[in-house]
């Protein structure tokens, strides 16, 4: 048996148990539990959870390899979702916590007092969610396909039943604890390898300080190469489609549900912003490693693997050739691998550098393990959320109000396994790359709850009857508009499918708003909590004052 298969192996099974572990330890015995772990994570570790959730497979595996192929057009990845961070921080994360609501659409049925807002904010999560969640069972197709050296289909499949079982039978508690851990996983395993490469390359254990050099270098190789230089910008898009990219990925972290229920999970307004707090760090500490990882991995791939005999490529190119994900062909018939016959999937650029850079089985098995903490870790929380949508949400909320609480863990439970299998089959051939079906979620979280939360908490004048027309628009227009660019090749501006959000977001902003003005306005009681959510926990708006909870002025 292939030495790499069971070191590789070994490292997976040993934090797989470790999760599974986690998850049995804090199984959930209440809905509280299940939804919101009780309200008791500190905000240090609720800040690795986020983390975990958030660094999704498309963080791990797809952004390197991104930016890797995309140059300078690929940082507005980088930019969109760490600066959707501080709008989230800084802009909802704390009022909606005040709210003491378990989920999105709930926030949203109770501050517009609407049912039909509720129902459709909760069909928008399910929508965002499985969309989400593709990506993250198509990335950990790409890993246990590797691992195994089979299919990335047959990995998807296993990776379904993993998601489908850990996050059935923890709920949120359990996954809450479980991210803490594969956050150390996946960061350990991502900088491992970087730190290595750049000691390797430049003699220097500081990446982020020492990858500019290569840089320098490659715009010599692609010079001479003809090729477009690696840090030209907008030479893979327009300047719009990066600008769109950006604000896209920007407002739909701000939106994402999943992201945002985790802030429902510390006690208080100021642990939900030091909750933030943390996530950023955490969440930095992969993000501003992952443009050194690209140009170490690119300039690896040119010097040392273009170039040689086709006959004499190193045996990682077999294995990675037969999972679908990387082809070599030489069409001019030299005999020699030329960079353009290189044809590799950007999804397979942080997995398979290890490999390219012969950094050791050991760093391996650690990266294989990073990237499946990383898709479990997002596709528990995604599951999560699509389960309280329909469980809390619908059944509970609107269908079955008088549901015991074992019912409605049952029915919980249940739809993150329905939900899994359907997200799997539709991930056993995605319709895009990682990071590509990852953005589309992105641009519906900007187009339908972005501005139905912003003018939720900040604009006590928007109705019911707005935010149903926003939720409505900006879901149409934004899928509308992914349809028509990625299949109709449609584009205004030259902004793709990635950045359809800005145009959802306009139209939704505008229908919420024009409805809303033209309707009755909330009842005063609405309007007075929508100003109480601004405030701290401790002070409270009546009577057009801002008053003290212990009834002082």
């Amino acid at each position: 048996m292939d030495t790499q298969f069971v070191v590789s192996l070994i490292i997976i099974l040993a934090t797989f148990a470790l999760y599974i572990g986690i998850a049995l330890f804090n199984k959930a015995k209440e809905t509280s539990d299940f939804y919101v772990a009780g309200r008791g994570v500190p905000p240090i570790f609720n800040g690795m959870a986020i983390g975990a959730d958030w660094m999704s497979a498309a963080s791990f595996i797809g952004m390197a390899g991104t930016i890797m192929l995309l140059g300078y057009d690929g940082l507005a990845y980088i930019m969109g979702w760490t600066g959707g961070y501080l709008l989230l921080t800084f802009l909802l994360a704390p009022q909606l916590r005040k709210s003491g609501r378990y989920t999105v659409p709930e926030f949203i049925g109770d501050r517009y007092d609407s049912h039909v807002a509720r129902i459709l904010a909760a069909i928008c999560t399910i929508i965002i969610s499985f969309t989400y969640s593709i990506g993250q069972l198509s990335g950990s197709g790409v890993v246990i396909g590797r691992l195994f050296e089979i299919d990335a289909k047959l990995g998807t499949i296993i990776g379904v039943v993993l998601i489908a079982f850990y996050a059935a039978f923890g709920g949120m508690k359990g996954i809450t604890w479980t991210q803490v851990a594969q956050y150390l996983v996946l960061i350990i395993a991502y900088l491992v390898p970087v730190i290595f490469m750049s000691l390797q390359l430049t003699s220097n254990p500081l990446p982020w300080l020492s990858y500019g050099e290569l840089v320098g270098k490659m715009g010599e190789l692609d010079r001479e190469l003809g090729i477009s230089e690696y840090f030209a910008p907008f030479t893979n898009g327009t300047k719009w489609q990066f600008l769109a990219l950006m604000f896209t990925l920007m407002a739909g972290t701000a939106g994402l549900p999943h992201v945002i229920v985790r802030f429902y999970t510390v006690s208080t307004m100021k642990a939900a912003r030091w909750s933030g707090a943390w996530a950023l760090l955490f969440i930095g500490l992969l993000y501003f490693s992952a443009p050194a990882y690209a140009a170490f991995s690119r300039f690896i791939l040119m010097t040392k693997v273009a170039g040689s005999k086709i006959a004499e490529l190193p045996a990682w190119t077999k294995s990675w050739v037969d999972t679908g994900k990387l082809q070599v062909a030489d069409t001019n018939g030299d005999g020699i691998l030329q960079w353009n016959e290189l044809i590799i999937a950007n999804d397979i650029v942080v997995m398979a550098t290890p490999e390219i850079a012969n950094l050791g089985l050991f760093v391996i098995g650690l990266v294989a393990a990073g990237a499946m903490a990383a898709a479990l870790s997002t596709a528990g929380g995604l599951m999560i959320s699509i389960s309280s949508s329909f469980a809390h949400d619908i059944y509970y909320r609107v269908l079955r109000p008088n549901a015991t609480e074992k019912t409605r863990l049952a029915v919980a439970r249940w739809s993150i396994v329905v939900a899994t299998v359907l997200a799997g089959l539709i991930a056993l051939d995605p319709p895009g790359a990682i990071t590509q079906i990852v953005a589309w979620a992105f641009a519906l979280a900007t187009g339908t709850f972005f501005p139905a939360l912003v003018l939720g908490v900040w604009w006590k004048r928007s109705n019911a009857q707005g935010v149903i027309a926003g939720l409505l628009v900006g879901l149409t227009v934004t899928l509308s508009y992914i349809f028509a660019a990625k299949y109709g090749g449609f584009t205004i501006l030259g902004i793709i499918d990635t950045g359809a959000g800005v145009f959802g977001a306009i139209a939704a902003f505008a229908a919420n708003i024009i409805v809303s003005l033209l309707t009755k306005a909330p009842s005063q009681k609405i309007q007075n909590e929508v100003v109480n959510l601004r405030y701290p926990e401790q002070m409270i708006y009546k009577d057009g004052e801002v008053w003290m909870n212990d009834g002082k002025q």
